[in-house]
């Protein structure tokens, strides 16, 4: 097994203990006001653990609703009210299932040129053998290099 497809079956593994990606929505005011909040400590007192003013709290917690907040910000927080950051990307899908899902779309942008040729010339092939082409191509395109150069839109 190569060494992109190996890391890819194991990192799926770990990825599938995490909950789902729509079960931890940050709350509408933000996790830090939630659970500063939901803790009874105020503005002041969360201001005083961090070492900064309490303005800055306002700020901090501003800033997080509108995805604007520093990590590190995020984790001093976190900290200063007993809490750790757990910070993941969490695929809406497994790795594996992304890859090949880009090499599929990959393998029909592919085989439509072939097959507008081919119905050119009267050779069309079937809807089932052409699913099948698709997906022969895109079990060998899956894990190449360059399968998501289209959509970074980079072009060297």
């Amino acid at each position: 097994m190569p060494n992109a497809e190996l890391a890819r079956h194991r990192l799926d593994d770990r990825l599938k203990a995490l909950p789902s990606p729509g079960s931890l929505t940050r709350p509408h005011k933000g996790w830090i006001r939630a659970i500063r909040d939901a803790l009874g400590m105020t503005t002041g007192e969360l201001a005083s653990r961090m070492g900064v003013r309490q303005q800055t709290i306002s700020d901090i917690e501003r800033s997080e609703q509108h995805d604007a907040i520093q990590l590190n910000t995020l984790e001093r927080a976190a900290q200063a009210m007993n809490c750790r950051l757990v910070y993941a990307l969490v695929p809406e899908t497994t790795l594996e299932e992304t890859m090949m899902n880009q090499a599929r779309r990959r393998a029909v942008q592919h085989l439509a040129a072939v097959s507008q040729h081919s119905r050119l010339e009267d050779q069309a092939v079937s809807s089932q053998e052409l699913t099948d082409q698709i997906e022969e191509l895109a079990v060998r395109l899956a894990g190449r290099r360059g399968l998501w150069a289209e959509e970074r839109g980079a072009s060297p």
